[in-house]
């Protein structure tokens, strides 16, 4: 951290978590963050207040067009991303899986498509369904299993004239690692093929600028990043217009909204656009100079600086106990930790750090592909994740619970 990065006031950001009342301290973020009460509210002003289907003439169809519309700025702001390449969803899996029906439209045999073993499964299986679908080749990409990286020149061996789209992860859900999107990008541009990025779990702890990673499409998910279940998908505007989805007669043909099939959940679309303001009041006294945009950047990047150093806390201890293996060792990462321990099995650990309220699940967490290739057994490792309300007493009590349960 240097010297001009905000500092965050913990105190009162976990003030405006309810859930924390309870004294569990949280190291599931990855799976999805805890709510902030500023989102709940939104969602149930949305619900109580007069809604309706969205249009112009009532207060009610009002209130549904301004949940849409604010939620594309907000979420456009939050990706450094143009609003109206913004697609709302069930989730970021039915849309990656629905996106890949709709791209595979255009492939067919002879084409190919490649995919890495570093991703969450909605990123390799929806890929791997939609080319089998039409005769297209998938092709793999493999991470070091010692450092836990996926080196561009990875990608590159599996690219060639044929290529037509590169899947791949923005941050690892199941160890952390950051790969480094633009240099993929370029190669990919340079086969003349698009890049689709899970962005899932990078946008929960780093700045995401779809122009900087080069990304063509880019996923992410609301509840990870403080806000309710749902989905996004960003889009070059000039792509989608390309793409043909399936749909209902009636259903608007123009973008984005040609991808998103039935009535919008808008008080969702509420809870994201709270959670997205909430993110960007977190770190910048003189928040009525600055956009949106700017007070979203300090807030991630401060909280990219705090989860670091509980971070480096946290592998150091551990890695000063016997056994214990973190597997991944990549330049960049996430604050987030995949650990095996000799001889003891990570449910064990899991159910005891429950029983003492520290919430730190086991298993491979639908990274069917990195899990398989770490050599990790079906219950996969105990995987440790940071969130904006974890602070230093949580990390305190982690540390005790597993120094405790390796030595019992």
């Amino acid at each position: 951290m240097n010297d001009d990065t905000p500092v965050l006031d913990l105190a009162a950001i976990r003030a405006r978590f309810p859930s924390l009342r309870s004294g569990t301290a949280h190291f599931d973020g990855p799976g999805g963050t805890q709510t902030p009460d500023v989102v709940a509210q939104a969602i149930y002003d949305t619900l109580t207040g007069p809604l309706s289907n969205r249009g112009a003439l009532t207060e009610a169809e009002r209130n549904a067009d301004a949940a849409v519309v604010g939620a594309r700025a907000a979420m456009g702001d939050l990706l450094g991303a143009d609003p109206s390449g913004i697609v709302f969803g069930r989730s970021m899996t039915a849309l990656t899986m629905d996106f890949a029906r709709t791209m595979a439209k255009q492939w067919g045999p002879g084409d190919e498509v490649v995919v890495t073993r570093l991703d969450h499964d909605s990123n390799v299986r929806s890929w791997v369904l939609a080319a089998e679908g039409v005769g297209a080749t998938v092709r793999f990409a493999d991470f070091d299993r010692e450092t836990g990286e996926l080196d561009p020149a990875e990608i590159a061996r599996n690219l060639s004239p044929a290529t037509r789209l590169v899947a791949v992860t923005a941050a690892s859900n199941l160890i952390g690692t950051m790969p480094d999107l633009p240099a993929i990008s370029a190669l990919v541009h340079d086969a003349g093929a698009r890049l689709y990025v899970d962005a899932v779990h990078y946008a929960a702890h780093a700045v995401v600028d779809v122009a900087a990673l080069g990304a063509d499409y880019l996923a992410c998910s609301p509840y990870k990043f403080l806000g309710p279940h749902c989905g996004v998908i960003w889009g070059r505007p000039e792509l989608l217009e390309e793409l043909r989805p399936d749909k209902l007669l009636p259903s608007p043909n123009h973008v984005p909204e040609r991808f998103e099939l039935g009535t919008l959940p808008y008080e969702l679309l509420a809870g994201t656009t709270a959670a997205v303001d909430f993110l960007a009041s977190l770190a910048c006294p003189d928040a009525a100079q600055r956009s949106r945009r700017e007070r979203l950047v300090a807030t991630m990047t401060a909280l990219e600086a705090h989860e670091e150093r509980l971070r480096s806390r946290i592998e150091r201890e551990l890695l000063s106990l016997p056994g214990v293996t973190i597997h991944s060792r990549a330049e960049r990462r996430t604050p987030t930790l995949l650990v095996t321990v000799a001889g003891h099995d990570p449910r064990a650990i899991q159910a005891f750090l429950a029983e003492r309220g520290v919430n730190a699940p086991a298993g491979t967490f639908y990274a069917y592909e990195a899990a398989r290739h770490l050599g990790l057994p079906d219950y996969g490792a105990l995987r440790i994740g940071l969130a904006p309300y974890v602070d230093d007493s949580d990390v305190d009590r982690l540390l005790a619970g597993i120094r405790d349960c390796l030595t019992r």
